[in-house]
C-alpha cells in the first residue's frame, strides 16, 4: 500500500524552514561536492601551465597568489573540503549504525569543527598579502 504526500510547490520558497538538520546536511553536502569538483577543473587548468613551461608556471602561481580575493577563496575551499570530509565520516557511521540517534548533533559539531578550522587558517592563508 502506498501513500502519497502532499509536498507543496517547488515554488514555495517558504518550505526551507520545515527543513531538517538532516536535510540541510545533505543539501550542504551536494553543495560542497560540486564545488569541489568546480575546484578540480581550475587546479587542472592551472597545472596545465606547466606544459607551457616551468617559469609560465611559477608566474601563474604566483600572480595568483598575490590577489587578496584568491587567499580569501583558499579560506572558502577549505572550509568546503572540511565540512564534506566531516560529513561524509557523519554519513558513513550513520550507514555503520553509528550515532543513528544523535544525526543532528553531529551535523552540527561537524559545522561548528568546520567553522573553528576555517577561522583558524585565515592568518596562514592571509600572511604576505599585505
Amino acid at each position: 500500500m502506498s501513500q502519497s504526500y502532499n509536498r507543496g510547490l517547488v515554488e514555495d520558497f517558504g518550505r526551507w524552514r520545515e527543513f531538517t538538520a538532516g536535510m540541510w546536511a545533505w543539501i550542504f553536502h551536494k553543495f560542497t561536492g560540486w564545488v569541489l569538483i568546480g575546484y578540480l577543473f581550475t587546479h587542472i587548468a592551472v597545472l596545465s601551465t606547466s606544459t607551457i613551461g616551468g617559469g609560465v608556471y611559477t608566474e601563474t602561481l604566483q600572480s595568483l597568489e598575490s590577489l587578496f580575493i584568491v587567499r580569501v577563496l583558499e579560506v572558502g575551499l577549505l572550509s568546503v573540503a572540511v565540512f564534506h570530509i566531516l560529513n561524509g565520516v557523519r554519513l558513513l557511521m550513520v550507514d555503520l549504525g553509528v550515532g543513528l540517534e544523535s544525526q543532528d548533533k553531529s551535523f552540527y559539531a561537524a559545522l561548528i569543527v568546520t567553522g573553528l578550522i576555517a577561522i583558524a587558517s585565515v592568518p596562514t592563508f592571509i600572511e604576505g598579502v599585505f
